[in-house]
């Protein structure tokens, strides 16, 4: 026959809260511990009675805190200080839609490196953070989006020269 529950939490309970903060954190553990016994509690009815009950507390805590964790990795990241606006560089709104077109067109790991990272200014360990990887493949594909920015764009400084020219060009259609 199987205890009542309430001596099941009694028993188990701290073992259960030391699983959930060592995986999700102190900030996440009391929710990581009551969602287990309440899926606990759903779930008990029908335990064998010689069921090892921590080992099945424990698969479940598991399973809650990756639940946790995956909740978390949707969530903005709060930060004490918001960021300065980053002040675009583009001389007119042709030369921002292109480069709009072109982020736009990048794979979406590249994409988003390039966003948060030089957009928004966010570090890589951030980024890497947000997007599930390590500071290196942040790194990396910052690296490649800007490689290929610079290859659809063209180098920043002949893209000057270019500009500078067709000023010349259409100054000097005004002129004659």
């Amino acid at each position: 026959m199987k205890p009542p529950f309430e001596h099941v939490v009694a028993a188990h309970g701290p073992a259960v809260l030391r699983v959930c903060r060592a995986v999700v954190g102190a900030d996440d553990a009391d929710d990581a511990w009551s969602d287990t016994f309440l899926a606990a509690l759903n779930a008990y009815p029908t335990l064998d009675a010689g069921a090892n009950v921590e080992a099945w507390l424990v698969t479940i805590a598991h399973r809650k805190a990756i639940d946790i964790l995956r909740a978390r990795s949707r969530r903005p990241i709060t930060v004490d200080v918001l960021p300065e606006p980053v002040v675009t560089t583009a001389e007119s709104d042709a030369e921002r839609l292109e480069l709009e077109r072109a982020i736009a067109a990048l794979p979406d790991k590249q994409r988003q490196t390039i966003a948060y990272h030089y957009l928004i200014g966010l570090p890589y360990a951030e980024v890497a953070q947000i997007l599930g990887g390590s500071t290196d493949a942040a790194r990396k594909a910052a690296s490649e989006g800007v490689n290929a920015l610079r290859a659809t764009l063209g180098d920043p400084s002949t893209r000057a020269d270019r500009q500078q020219t067709q000023e010349q060009h259409q100054r000097q259609g005004q002129h004659r």
